[in-house]
């Protein structure tokens, strides 16, 4: 399996402007999350990488990418059917090949600068089989993201064979079908934002494609996925940062900064702060 081209969607309706932002990175440079996400997939290896956007926004998109905009392919996602109609939008793109898929709202920091995909990527074509980042996760965050079911893999503390996937289950649902022996209490797989996947979750996406006029999303896709083939979930990739819910801007720019050079700089800020805040 060799994994050249990557998708990223940033086509939903609360989420087109936030790859626009801007944060400065390890390396005290300001750039857009558009950038540094794009900036994650090339530490993975991947050559050419297809941003799946709404209608008009390709040129702010282009704007956003700086000098790796020659790297990119824009892919118009004509009406907003949901996350997995999303990612069929890029079947063209990437062919009958496996993919790296990222989201556009999360960014990835892990504590060597490696890059989590770098590592997924490496897994997968050594496992040829698709393989989904999970980050274990509190109960309180389940409506935010697809839940993992599964299994250890022998001798592995961090690999999982997926059994089934579900999106944003209640609690009840959670813990009659997804609890994971070896996970704290109380904690589930849920997803990190971050998949190879391969070219069955493209037939599997046609498929619902073709049989509902509504929404599509990707979870359904990938539970089927995994009654299909071997699929795979790795844990400790890092940590995600949702720069799409209250204060995600801020906690991701705060966890950029404390993994940077200017780390001592940012601390010494933030006590004075504080600081200043105690002698009201």
């Amino acid at each position: 399996m060799n994994i050249s081209k990557a998708v990223i969607t940033s086509a939903a309706p609360g989420q087109r402007t936030l790859p626009l932002q801007r944060l400065v990175d390890r390396d005290g440079v300001s750039k857009s999350v558009l950038q540094i996400i794009v900036e994650e997939a090339i530490r993975a290896g991947i050559e050419e990488i297809g941003v799946v956007v709404a209608p008009g926004d390709t040129s702010a998109f282009a704007e956003a990418a700086g000098d790796q905009r020659g790297r990119l392919r824009f892919i118009e996602q004509p009406l907003p059917r949901g996350y997995g109609h999303a990612v069929f939008c890029a079947r063209a793109f990437v062919g009958d090949a496996a993919f790296l898929h990222l989201v556009g709202d999360h960014l990835y920091i892990d504590q060597n600068g490696q890059g989590g995909a770098r590592r997924l990527v490496e897994l997968a074509q050594a496992e040829s089989c698709a393989v989904s980042a999970v980050q274990p996760s509190r109960e309180s965050l389940l409506p935010y993201y697809g839940v993992v079911g599964g299994r250890l893999v022998a001798g592995r503390q961090d690999l999982y064979l997926v059994e089934q996937v579900v999106e944003k289950p209640t609690p009840t649902v959670a813990e009659q079908q997804l609890i994971v022996p070896g996970l704290r209490v109380g904690h589930y797989l849920c997803f990190f934002g971050m998949h190879v996947l391969t070219p069955a979750v493209m037939d599997i996406l046609e498929a619902h494609v073709a049989a509902s006029d509504g929404g599509i999303q990707l979870s359904p896709a990938l539970h089927e996925l995994a009654r299909r083939e071997r699929y795979l979930a790795l844990a400790n990739l890092g940590r995600r940062y949702d720069v799409g819910v209250k204060y995600g801007l801020l906690n991701a720019q705060l966890a950029l900064a404390l993994e940077g050079r200017d780390r001592e700089e940012v601390l010494a800020g933030m006590v004075e702060l504080l600081a200043a805040r105690a002698t009201r």
